[in-house]
């Protein structure tokens, strides 16, 4: 039976390869025939040939052309979390306490890192911070302040009422010599019912925007003497409730830090959209920029409109954005010879606020202490005119040879309205030595607080209310104020105090219309133009927004938590 399957088998092989071979055969004369046999005959038809192969490269284009359009209909580029970003500043970093904070970087860092009771909104308006509520009493003596729930620092500990009452002690120390000691002067703070409670010495119809000193954590700080707080490891590593929180810190060269941040995952409008933020220090301008177009910092609000051309890098974009700032020329009132108001009178005659304000592109006028986005009123006292031959009959009658000292900062306008504001002042005759210093400690410690000049052209923050104590109330013409001119008038200190004291709003105006008649009058300052603040980003990233309603520069970071630098195609919801 084996041979007689082995030999069907050998038949049935034998078979398929006779009908294999006939097969191939068969195929290559067909091929023959009807494919090499018929080459002779596409010359014929060559040109329909060639409208298919044109028809369907077409219709192939078509779709890739579709699909490509579709994608880009159907899909876009958008901001997602994760990345880093770099933000470039002058100014040294001393401390990473907040309640330290003095130069431009020291600044940055602490909106950053640490959240406040208030704080200016979106719109420019004072707003609810850390405070869930904050309520004044009908008398504006006393400000209620609650929380809101489940606050937490950067280490997963609780934000509490004895944070906030810690830290009020703190600023109210006089060994501690914070820069927030004027919010809270006089003032008494505690707890009542779960709530913390100020009580105000008086009326203060704008506390709310004195609410915006930041808060430490009692639970790190709470053991520390005053007097050795700046000492405390917390201002090289501290633990925050901002936005970010401290990482690390670098010395990329002399004069240079970077001071990295992560985010703050426990921050209260929740955790940013960026991975990091740093803060890149920079002693000189010329180093920053170098730096900017190089990409190696994402942005700076460290330039000013008049840096623009310095800045060559085509990914690199400017918005300016109107801020409640401006640029004073502050008359030391306690120097000779300028406790003399015939001489400052005699200075604004001399001074051509139109050739100055022609140095900065034409900012804004800033005629008076108040800017009109922060009070309206209706009636402004006519401001001294310039008449330069007036002052120079002056200065000949009463103060020939006199020598005065100007002092301001390298940043901007600000040397050239310096240098121009001084030869102002020599063509009606008075001598004048122009300083103009670095931006940073020394600057601020050496000659501000001390006020080691007889003029300083300086640039100050305005606020969003109206409120003038910081810079003209007597008691501030201090080292730790911000009375720059020295300015001391008691009928001008109980016109201040009336008009933050009222809620009644025609009572208000008619109290700093007063103030403005005497200001006019006394010049312990002269308004020369407001600011703005110029901001330079690389294209690729998102910053905040041109909406943005502004009280200062640092306000930028109102809402930095939407900021972002990493993008993704995302398809589009139909």
């Amino acid at each position: 039976m084996k041979n007689s399957v082995k030999k069907r088998g050998q038949k049935f092989i034998k078979r398929f390869s006779r009908i294999s071979k006939v097969a191939e055969q068969e195929g290559k004369e067909h091929i023959k025939t009807n494919l090499f046999g018929r080459l002779s005959h596409i010359k014929n038809i060559k040109l329909l040939i060639l409208e298919w192969c044109l028809l369907i490269s077409a219709l192939i284009l078509l779709a890739i052309t579709q699909s490509v359009w579709l994608g880009n209909f159907y899909s876009t580029n958008s901001f997602v979390s994760g990345g880093s970003y770099m933000e470039g500043t002058i100014g040294e970093v001393n401390s990473l306490n907040p309640l330290f904070a003095v130069t431009d970087s020291e600044k940055a860092l602490s909106r950053l890192m640490f959240a406040t009771l208030s704080a200016v909104d979106y719109s420019g308006h004072i707003a609810p911070g850390l405070a869930k509520s904050i309520h004044a009493s009908d008398d504006g003596r006393t400000w209620t302040i609650k929380l809101r729930d489940d606050l937490k620092w950067s280490d997963g500990e609780p934000i509490t009422n004895e944070d906030v009452l810690f830290t009020a002690s703190l600023i109210k120390n006089s060994a501690v010599s914070s820069i927030y000691d004027t919010n809270l002067s006089n003032v008494r703070v505690s707890e009542d019912e779960g709530s913390i409670v100020f009580y105000l010495p008086s009326a203060y119809a704008d506390f709310d925007s004195a609410l915006t000193f930041p808060i430490l954590p009692k639970h790190i700080l709470g053991d520390t003497d005053p007097k050795t707080l700046i000492e405390h490891s917390f201002s090289t590593s501290p633990v925050t409730s901002g936005a970010f929180t401290f990482n690390a810190t670098q010395t990329p060269s002399a004069g240079e830090k970077i001071i990295y941040l992560s985010a703050n995952p426990h921050y209260y409008k929740g955790k940013p959209l960026l991975n990091s933020f740093a803060i890149h220090t920079y002693k000189t301008k010329e180093d920053l920029v170098k730096d900017l177009n190089a990409g190696k910092i994402t942005a700076t609000a460290a330039l000013s409109p008049a840096d623009q051309n310095l800045v060559t890098s085509a990914s690199i974009y400017e918005k300016q954005t109107s801020i409640s700032s401006g640029v004073y020329a502050f008359l030391n009132t306690t120097k000779e010879p300028l406790k003399n108001k015939s001489l400052r009178q005699a200075i604004k005659r001399a001074v051509d606020l139109a050739e100055i304000r022609a140095l900065t592109d034409n900012k804004p006028a800033l005629d008076y202490p108040l800017s009109d986005a922060q009070i309206k009123l209706s009636d402004y006292p006519a401001p001294i005119g310039h008449n330069a031959d007036a002052a120079r009959s002056t200065v000949e009658s009463d103060f020939s040879g006199v020598t005065l000292s100007l002092a301001t900062v390298n940043s901007g306008y600000l040397p050239a309205v310096a240098e121009t504001f001084a030869e102002n002042l020599r063509n009606v005759g008075l001598n004048v030595d122009v300083t103009v210093y670095s931006e940073g400690q020394d600057f601020i410690g050496s000659i501000v607080t001390k006020r080691n000049y007889d003029i300083l052209i300086y640039e100050i923050d305005l606020g969003a209310d109206p409120d003038l104590f910081a810079y003209y109330h007597s008691s501030q013409a201090s080292q730790s104020g911000l009375n720059l001119s020295n300015y001391k008038n008691s009928l001008i200190d109980d016109l201040i105090l009336g008009a933050r004291e009222t809620t009644d709003e025609s009572l208000r105006l008619a109290k700093y219309e007063t103030f403005l008649k005497y200001w006019v009058e006394d010049v312990p300052a002269i308004g020369l133009y407001r600011t703005n603040i110029s901001y330079f980003y690389n294209k690729n990233v998102r910053t905040f927004s041109d909406e943005s309603h502004m009280v200062s520069a640092l306000d930028r970071f109102v809402n930095v938590e939407t900021w972002a630098s990493e993008k993704t195609t995302k398809n589009r919801t139909p």
